[in-house]
């Protein structure tokens, strides 16, 4: 199977470039990259592109799969119009790129609360993004839908941080419909993702379509599944 993967450079991103690599399933992976990752290995296909012209790699698009890991926060992209961009512009021009070049299976990772109608800025653009994902019609589509991250990142977020050293205490006071807001660890998401890959590789014609959401208890029982 050849998987193209965007935010490969991110937290879960990287994650879910390993775990693809060692995937035997995978043929290829295809990382179109803002910049270098560094890695070097036999199945990756890595591009230096220019995120925001994606149509002039349309080529890089004729995969198997596509799984978008691409986030940023408003402090990081610097403008609520720029966040908007990195992550509901460029994922839904990637996936309609997709699905010219005949891709049926697209994997987003967005987060929970998603909604077009939320009220909170965020969780609004991830809802707009996965209904305007849906108008696509692909074949299989996976939206999953993690809470906090409880993996520290390389880069210091003072808030984020502090969330993730509260979360294991707020988790118990979770439960029933309030679970799927859990913080979650990023390797359990991305072994999800992955294992859905496999999964898909292995079924080939025979696999389920639709769209699918995946939340906490969903995304934990699948990282553990093989």
């Amino acid at each position: 199977m050849k998987v193209l993967l965007l935010g490969a450079t991110g937290l879960t991103g990287g994650m879910v470039m390993d775990k693809l690599l060692a995937c035997e399933q995978v043929s290829c992976v295809v990382a179109p990259v803002r910049r270098e990752t560094g890695i070097s290995h036999p199945k990756l296909a890595e591009a230096l592109v220019d995120f925001d012209h994606l149509e002039q790699h349309q080529d890089l698009f004729a995969v198997d799969a596509i799984i978008c890991c691409l986030g940023s926060t408003i402090k990081k992209a610097g403008s609520r119009e720029r966040f908007r961009q990195i992550d509901g512009g460029i994922p839904l021009k990637a996936a309609e790129l997709g699905r010219q070049q005949g891709v049926n299976a697209f994997l987003l990772m967005s987060a929970v609360g998603a909604s077009s109608s939320s009220p909170v800025f965020y969780n609004r653009v991830k809802g707009e993004l996965e209904d305007a994902l849906k108008t696509l019609n692909y074949p299989r589509l996976s939206i999953y839908q993690p809470g906090l991250l409880m993996t520290e990142r390389a880069e210091q977020r003072l808030a984020e941080n502090l969330g993730i050293k509260a979360m294991p205490a707020v988790n118990c006071l979770l439960q029933g419909p309030l679970k799927r807001y859990r913080g979650i660890d990023a390797a359990h998401v991305a072994s999800a993702m992955v294992n859905e890959v496999m999964l898909l590789a292995e079924q080939g014609a025979a696999a389920p379509g639709g769209v699918f959401y995946h939340h906490y208890d969903d995304m934990v029982a699948s990282a553990s599944s093989r």
